[in-house]
């Protein structure tokens, strides 16, 4: 038989598929996020995300060393407030000596070329476990984003390089940017998550955090998940507002928005393969119903060949030990 094109040709063998691959990960790729908690010597796992931990500053240090080893260049911080320093204003976020303004000074210290964003949202600190400042039963936007601001503005003054709202408030990235700029901050970053829906695959992260919603849900400000030119437009307006990075959340249910999204801006596109995509494959590989290696890897890839440049994930270290064999 003549054929003109043997396709199979360029899938005989490892060494020829390595060297034609359209979507490679590297190390680089990859934000590693971090729950940190009070105290010393803490190191406790989470329930519902088996293999990850919440630990304690000095612990949370030891780690982000083994990263850089590793060569993961990037951590993205989370902090467990304490009950008794929530509030509806959320003040305790911009506390000067405050867990999180604590974090970021030890570990730059720590590991001075590490790139470290900061979450920006009010839910760890509230009372209501909202992302915002609550009124009425309603979560309010623009008193919202003042406390953002001063979030921010507290984040890049302990020495964050990147601020990342997570909150989904109208008009925040503007507000953000603007007085990082009044108030010369110059250097610091903004990552939007400008495209967050109301997913429920967002539960193990808030068993970590202990920041679940006290009432109803998120669904007046995060996305509704069958809307896809929302989601451009949520981008091409942060990007418009001043952010540097936009992010799409969660990655494997959304990988058509992450493409959508990437199409429409010229700035990197983040994706956040979230705590639920953790524990469904740790959840599967447990039962022997998967191989979780090759699904870490396939799941990795499959976020960077939808358009994704960086991807904040929960496997970040055991993927760069599979990459780096």
């Amino acid at each position: 038989m003549y054929l003109q094109r043997r396709n199979r040709i360029l899938r005989q063998s490892p060494a020829i598929r390595a060297m034609v691959a359209e979507t490679v990960l590297t190390p680089n790729d990859f934000i590693v996020p971090l729950f940190i908690d009070e105290g010393e010597g803490v190191e406790q796992e989470i329930a519902s995300m088996p293999g990850y931990f919440r630990r304690s500053l000095d612990g949370t240090v030891r780690e982000v060393k083994e990263l850089w080893g590793l060569g993961i260049r990037s951590v993205l911080l989370f902090v467990k407030s304490k009950d008794e320093l929530k509030d509806n204003t959320g003040k305790e976020a911009w506390n000067p000596d405050g867990l999180m303004q604590r974090s970021i000074k030890a570990i730059k210290d720590a590991v001075p070329g590490l790139v470290v964003m900061t979450d920006v949202a009010l839910d760890p600190y509230s009372s209501y476990g909202h992302d915002g400042i609550v009124e009425n039963g309603e979560i309010v936007n623009d008193p919202t984003v003042e406390a953002l601001v001063m979030m921010s503005l507290s984040h890049a003054a302990a020495g964050a390089d990147w601020v990342a709202p997570s909150d989904m408030m109208d008009g925040r990235i503007g507000a953000i940017r603007q007085a990082l700029e009044e108030n010369n901050f110059t250097r610091t970053g903004i990552m939007a998550y400008s495209a967050k829906y109301a997913s429920c695959f967002y539960g193990p992260f808030r068993d970590a955090l202990d920041s679940a919603p006290g009432f109803g849900d998120k669904k007046t400000y995060q996305m509704d998940y069958a809307n896809r030119l929302e989601a451009v437009k949520e981008a091409l307006m942060d990007v418009e507002e001043g952010a540097d990075i936009v992010m799409v959340k969660p990655a494997l249910p959304y990988l058509d928005i992450i493409r959508e999204v990437k199409n429409a801006v010229q700035v990197p596109v983040s994706a956040y393969n979230i705590s639920g995509e953790y524990a469904l494959i740790k959840a599967a590989a447990k039962m022997g119903w998967i191989d979780e290696d090759k699904a870490i890897l396939e799941t990795l890839t499959s976020i960077k060949r939808a358009g994704a440049d960086l991807i904040a994930t929960y496997f970040a270290k055991d993927a760069v030990k599979l990459i780096n064999g």
